[in-house]
């Protein structure tokens, strides 16, 4: 019974997942915060009405907070908050640097619970539970575990990257005070480019990440890989 309703509960979209929760906020604080649209108060408002209704409803639905919503929560409530109270743009330059880098240290630490990141991440896209049992009728107990470690050292180390990708991004493109629409229009432009710049980037390491496990389930256990890829 277990069996069968783990599996509904993971059907989740991974890209309606980023979308709602930071793709179409940071759109909204970049391109309708001026006064002209919906103004800085107005669009922090609606901005932050889409992580807020989306944890809500995967809370509700799959009672346990959602990691995205969160994360997305946070960057709207700094993003928003910085240009509200008219803060330095420095502190713009510190958000975008550091959320990627405590997400790094987030998920190196969390492979020392019970619940790692990399887990969480990566069970979006495979079946890590069919792989480890997989192992185990092998004859590889623990080997999984083992490669999902060195996996999750890596995964942290694509955040510390986006880092500092972020930094280069941030004191290259912004320009102007919060508040203004100088500064807004190049945060506009920052997210535009962050997607080539820095996305690109990470869903290659990812990419050589998933490549890694991939080589490890071929070599020690008999699963096609069609069926460890979840839909």
């Amino acid at each position: 019974m277990n069996a069968e309703t783990a599996p509904k509960k993971k059907q989740e979209n991974s890209f309606l997942n980023i979308a709602l929760n930071v793709i179409i906020p940071s759109v909204i604080l970049t391109k309708f915060s001026s006064d002209e649209h919906l103004g800085q108060v107005y669009s922090l408002v609606l901005a932050l009405s889409f992580p807020i209704g989306y944890g809500a409803y995967d809370y509700f639905k799959q009672k346990k907070v959602n990691f995205f919503s969160a994360l997305g929560l946070f960057s709207v409530i700094m993003t928003g908050g910085i240009g509200l109270f008219n803060l330095n743009r420095d502190w713009m330059v510190a958000k975008e640097t550091l959320i990627p880098f405590f997400m790094g240290i987030a998920v190196i630490i969390s492979q020392y619970t019970s619940k790692p990141l990399v887990k969480t991440f990566l069970g979006q896209m495979i079946d890590i539970e069919l792989i480890d049992k997989s192992f185990a009728d092998h004859g590889h107990t623990g080997l999984f575990e083992k490669n999902l470690k060195i996996a999750s050292l890596c995964l942290g180390g694509t955040f510390f990257v986006s880092a500092v990708l972020n930094y280069i991004l941030a004191i290259k493109i912004l320009v102007g005070e919060p508040g203004t629409v100088e500064f807004n229009e190049s945060l506009g432009k920052m997210t535009a480019l962050s997607f080539p710049v820095i996305s690109v980037p990470m869903v290659i390491m990812v990419g050589l990440i998933i490549a890694y496990l991939v080589m490890t389930i071929k070599k020690n256990t008999d699963l096609e890989i069609e069926s460890i890829l979840k839909q």
